[in-house]
């Protein structure tokens, strides 16, 4: 790859987001906004190369985003007021309140979350826009197909311009409102991080699970007192303690039983750990990042994985079923319990997922597992068949192979 291609893929990174909000900003419709941010990082693709990249790509991009806006609106000749405001063009512009947001991408964040819209078409949109996630990231995240998620989303553009829902900075007092919205949007760009599911991505993409954590840590300066910041500024930092443990030399996937957890981050660990034993300490009933910020502090409390506390997790993983009862909790549960009351009792919990994960390669995974436990290999292989061929992820594709290559 040259150095050209990579300060595109590095703008296209750094500055979508921006370019497409300060579009929809300006012009009122976040089709155009899209369509013209895509066309000036075309246009990049295509000039770059001879002419060198600008001194300022962001500046260099968002001037051509918005002659390309421009063009649009003019052509479709049925926009006069917009093409007034379009005539009001670059760095003149008077700059917009920054609300009770310093950070540009966090405030863009609560800008889309906006809670006219229902949860995951906001998240789904937010991602789309701020998050730095393709459409198929999207798609996998909420396991639905790709044109599933395209049609919520341009659903969600529909109800934005028909319902002439305001795209404004959101105040303080806009904040809790919208925050819920937010975090689930943070965790899902965490977890596209923390394993990405494209085969055409780094296994671990440390890029996007730094940026979750250090917005979540903004986010916990705004509202010090929300117990589901801290517990998922906790969860994310007792992932990402783990991370450089998760994938060998090789470039296969490590199991957290197998990890050298000498490898792992300290302080990372002591950071987590001192937020969730301040969370119980409050008194106040947990919400769903605090109960898993308290399964990864079990997790990450013992030495080596025989010390492992699993009724406590499984007791946490119970209380975690009544707060969200998704087929995806169900799946962590039960591979819980099979440390505790054996794989046969967690295999039969599993196969009562079928009908909500057949799609989902962890689903498979799991079930590999458990049968190979078990001793039934053939059924076992199969299961691992499934699982490698729905995984996305090289690492975790390179682990799965070897498991089911040693089976007799």
């Amino acid at each position: 790859m040259s150095d050209v291609e990579e300060a595109i893929i590095q703008a296209h990174h750094e500055e979508w987001a921006r370019v497409v909000a300060a579009l929809t900003r300006r012009f009122g419709d976040l089709d155009i906004a899209e369509e013209a941010a895509a066309e000036a990082f075309a246009t990049a693709t295509e000039r770059w190369p001879a002419t060198g990249v600008p001194p300022n790509p962001g500046g260099w991009l968002t001037t051509t985003a918005n002659h390309k806006a421009i063009d649009r609106i003019r052509r479709e000749n049925k926009r006069d007021d917009k093409h007034k405001e379009a005539q009001m063009l670059y760095d003149d512009d008077p700059p917009e309140p920054l609300g009770a947001i310093d950070d540009e991408r966090l405030r863009l964040i609560f800008t889309c979350c906006h809670p006219a819209l229902a949860m995951e078409t906001r998240m789904a949109l937010t991602l789309r826009m701020v998050g730095g996630l393709t459409m198929p990231e999207i798609a996998r995240a909420f396991l639905v197909q790709e044109t599933t998620m395209g049609q919520r989303i341009t659903r969600a553009k529909a109800k934005i311009k028909a319902a002439r829902i305001p795209y404004r900075v959101p105040s303080a007092e806009d904040l809790p409102a919208r925050v819920s919205g937010v975090l689930a949007v943070l965790f899902l760009v965490f977890n596209e991080g923390y394993l990405a599911t494209g085969p055409d991505t780094d296994p671990v993409r440390h890029d996007l699970t730094a940026e979750a954590i250090r917005l979540t840590r903004l986010i916990r300066a705004l509202l010090p007192d929300d117990g589901e910041v801290a517990g998922l500024l906790a969860l994310m930092l007792l992932t990402e303690a783990r991370r450089t443990a998760r994938v060998s030399a090789s470039g296969e996937l490590v199991p957290l039983d197998q990890q050298d957890r000498g490898a792992w981050d300290a302080a990372m660990v002591a950071e987590g750990h001192r937020l969730v034993r301040e969370r119980l300490a409050s008194g106040v009933a947990p919400g769903r990042y605090q109960v898993l910020a308290a399964i990864n502090a079990v997790h990450t409390s013992a030495r080596d994985i025989r010390d492992t506390d699993w009724s406590q997790i499984v007791a946490l993983y119970n209380q975690l079923v009544r707060l969200d009862p998704s087929p995806i909790v169900a799946l962590n549960r039960a591979i819980a319990v099979a440390e505790l009351d054996g794989p046969e009792v967690a295999l039969a919990a599993v196969d009562r997922l079928e009908d909500a994960l057949a799609g989902y390669h962890a689903y498979h995974a799991a079930r590999a597992d458990l049968l190979r436990r078990l001793g039934r290999s053939q059924k076992s292989r199969a299961a691992y068949d499934k699982a490698i061929e729905l995984a996305g992820n090289t690492a975790e594709t390179a682990y799965l192979t070897r498991r089911r290559d040693q089976l007799r």
